[in-house]
């Protein structure tokens, strides 16, 4: 069985950084894309950033130049450092990614974790 555990969220101020970390674990046998996605109250999910399994990233417009995205590919975990935090990235972030396991190639997602961004 294949998990995806988030750890990093938390209350910040205005202006500052968070660094999420998301870490599949289970009978992995190859991780491809990776992804972080935020849902805020009241609004749809949103891609945040991704990154696939060659390296290529991807960002939402709203983060762009705050945001980086990076993976560690022995530790199959995936990560999310966002610096000039705002309000309006207050959300709950969720970790996503394509894994191969015993099961077959499918998606997988986080539990999520809080960032809420003080003013």
């Amino acid at each position: 069985q294949v998990q995806l555990v988030e750890s990093g969220g938390g209350l910040v101020q205005a202006g500052g950084s968070l660094r999420l970390s998301c870490a599949a674990s289970g009978t992995i046998f190859s991780v491809g894309d990776m992804g972080w996605y935020r849902q805020a109250p009241g609004k749809q999910r949103e891609l945040v950033a991704n990154i696939t399994s060659g390296g290529m990233t991807n960002y939402a417009d709203s983060v762009k130049g705050r945001t980086t995205i990076s993976r560690d590919y022995a530790k199959n975990t995936v990560y999310l450092q966002m610096n000039s935090l705002k309000v309006e990235d207050t959300a709950v972030y969720y970790c996503n990614a394509v894994v191969g396991a015993t099961t077959g190639w499918r998606g997988y997602w986080g539990q999520g974790t809080q960032v809420t961004v003080s003013s």
